[in-house]
C-alpha cells in the first residue's frame, strides 16, 4: 500500500505532503509549500533504484510572475540535467529583498557525477535517500559515512554537488552534517523522518 507523509516545517510558515511507494526502491510525489524566501510551490516526482540510489529526480518551483523546473536523471555516464524557467524569479527575489536566485540547474553535470543521492532543499523526505542507502538503521551507533548529493536549491532550482555525512546514533536517530551545520534526526523504523530539529516535524493522522 502506498504511503502517505506530511510534514509541517518549523523554520518558516510551510508544509509537504508525499505519497510514496517503497517496494522496492522509492518512487514518490510530493507537493512542498513555503514562504521564505518568497512564497512558492514545488511539486516533484522522485524515483531511487531497488538499492536506493536516486535514478530520477523532477521538480517545478513556481510563485507569483514565475516558474521554474528541473529534472535529474542518472544514466551508466552520469547525470543529465534539464530545466526550463518562465517569468523572472530574480526580479521577484530583488522586489522581496533577497538576492537572486541564478540560473536553474548546473551548466557542468560532471560535477554530479559522484553523486548517488538528492537532496532537494527543505525536505524531509530527500534524508531518507541515504539513510536507506546506507542501512544505518542495522548499523552500530557512530560510525560516519560520507556521501555526494545533488543538491537541489529552492525556489531557484540551481543544482550544486554537495558533501554530507550521516551517523548513526542508535535505533531512531541519525546525525546530519554539511560544512559546519550538524541536525539530529529523530527517524522511524523505516529511516523516514520523524524531526528535522529547525527544519520540521511530522505530523501523523489521528
Amino acid at each position: 500500500m502506498p504511503k502517505s507523509l506530511f510534514w509541517s516545517r518549523t523554520d518558516t510558515a510551510g508544509s509537504e505532503h508525499v505519497v510514496l511507494d517503497d517496494r522496492p526502491g522509492l518512487t514518490a510525489q510530493g507537493v512542498a509549500l513555503a514562504v521564505d524566501p518568497i512564497p512558492y510551490t514545488c511539486r516533484y516526482r522522485l524515483t531511487a533504484a531497488p538499492d536506493w540510489s536516486t535514478s530520477r529526480l523532477e521538480v517545478e518551483a513556481n510563485g507569483a510572475g514565475w516558474a521554474r523546473s528541473v529534472r535529474l536523471e542518472r544514466a551508466g555516464d552520469g547525470w543529465r540535467v534539464r530545466t526550463g524557467e518562465e517569468g523572472d524569479l530574480d526580479a521577484a527575489l530583488r522586489a522581496a529583498g533577497h538576492p537572486p536566485a541564478g540560473l536553474p540547474g548546473t551548466d557542468d553535470p560532471g560535477r554530479l557525477a559522484e553523486a548517488l543521492d538528492v537532496d532537494l532543499g527543505g525536505s524531509p523526505l530527500t534524508n531518507t535517500l541515504p539513510i536507506r542507502r546506507l542501512g544505518l538503521s542495522r548499523l552500530p551507533a557512530d560510525q560516519a559515512h560520507g556521501v555526494t548529493v545533488a543538491w537541489v536549491l529552492l525556489p531557484g532550482l540551481a543544482v550544486l554537488p554537495a558533501e554530507q555525512v550521516y551517523t548513526s546514533l542508535g535505533p531512531g536517530r541519525v546525525r546530519y552534517a554539511s560544512d559546519s551545520f550538524t541536525a539530529d534526526l529523530e527517524v522511524d523504523p523505516e529511516g523516514f523522518v520523524l524531526r528535522y530539529p529547525g527544519l520540521a516535524e511530522r505530523v501523523d493522522a489521528g
